[in-house]
Formats: C-alpha cells, structure tokens, sequence
C-alpha cells in the first residue's frame, strides 16, 4: 500500500481536482486499492512528509522533504502529463 500525499495552496481546491485524475492513472494501471491518497496545504508537507511514500503538488514543492515528490501542474495544465504519469508510475513500484 502506497501512501500519497497531494498538497496544493488550501488543500482543498485544485488538490481534489488532481486526485481524480490521479486515482484514475493509478486505478487504469492495475493500482486500484493499492494506494491512499491524502490532500493538505503544501504548508504542511514538511512535518508530514517522512510519513508518505511521495507527495504530488499542484505549487511549489519545498525543499528538503523527507519523500519523494512530483509536480502535479500538468494535471490541471492538460499539457506534457506522460512525463508525470511515468514518474508516479515508477514510484508506485519502489
């Protein structure tokens, strides 16, 4: 089971917007029930990195987290997403 962590400016608006999107690449990929997706404000990914596998952010990302992270901007641009969908993929397998 991956833990997911998706931070956007509010945690509440462009995040749930991106978790769809993401939940389906996931589940379309063979992931369903695999994987937890949890929303918050990128202000509070610092003290809740080092308990997720990775985080995907719609904003910057900061430095020095305890996880790995993606930008998830191109799930709400529509542009260049392979690139993206690629790494998520490659982190749910590590």
């Amino acid at each position: 089971m991956k833990n997911i962590l998706l931070a956007c400016g509010s945690g509440i608006a462009t995040s749930t917007a991106v978790n769809g999107k993401i939940s389906k690449v996931l589940d379309d990929n063979g992931y369903k029930g695999k994987y937890k997706i949890t929303q918050c404000k990128i202000s509070e990914t610092p003290n809740k990195a080092s308990n997720y596998d990775f985080l995907i952010s719609t904003t910057v990302i900061p430095k020095d987290l305890d996880c790995e992270s993606v930008s998830g901007v191109c799930f709400l641009t529509g542009v260049n997403t392979k690139p993206t969908i690629d790494r998520i993929l490659e982190l749910m397998e590590k």
